[in-house]
């Protein structure tokens, strides 16, 4: 197959139906500003024509490394399925709208929690993040909960893809694919 986004539908609509665990999570690499690497798993929330998006809190770890250094790296990993997808691209922020459509999708509780957890940040006790969500379950108790600017999504836009399947002595098969000004090349990688 010559369209990688198309290839990582098939597989992605496969581990959807075959995979036990959760078909969407993928491990997230960024950088901080000191280019040391963090990975962390989130999950796949929007599949776009041109990129994958997931959402965040800005003002997160990973928010804050995405600030300095926009390039991200994505690997999902269907260890039942003998499978693998890493993308390598740049990230974006996607338009007010989509995160406030995404936003609103989500159970009120998640919601809450939104505004209430001021993510990747020390807290002195679980008491206190206690505290916090009942504080904005009361003040959001009569209306409706609005996206807070800093939680969003970020849309990865990809320019290299690699599919991995599991083989037999470790002869696994690679697929390489790398993004040009006139499409997509792809090379076969020895195992």
């Amino acid at each position: 197959m010559s369209d990688p986004f198309k290839k990582f539908l098939n597989w992605y609509k496969f581990a959807k139906n075959n995979f036990d665990g959760d078909h969407t999570a993928f491990a997230l690499g960024s950088s901080d500003g000191n280019n040391r690497p963090s990975v962390r798993m989130v999950l796949l929330k929007i599949i776009l024509n041109d990129g994958y998006v997931f959402f965040t809190n800005l003002n997160s770890k990973k928010g804050n490394h995405f600030k300095n250094n926009q390039k991200l790296s994505m690997c999902f990993y269907w260890d039942s399925l003998k499978r693998q997808i890493r993308i390598n691209g740049d990230g974006v922020i996607i338009p007010d709208k989509m995160a406030d459509d995404y936003f609103n999708t989500r159970p009120r509780g998640s919601q809450i929690g939104a505004w209430a957890s001021e993510q990747s940040q020390v807290i002195a006790s679980r008491a206190i993040l206690k505290k916090k969500i009942e504080q904005f379950n009361k003040k959001f108790e009569h209306e409706k909960i609005r996206r807070p600017k800093y939680w969003t999504g970020i849309k990865i836009k990809p320019k290299t893809f690699e599919f991995w399947e599991e083989g037999k002595f470790r002869i696994h098969k690679r697929q390489f694919f790398t993004k040009r000004t006139d499409g997509w090349t792809s090379k076969i990688l020895s195992p």
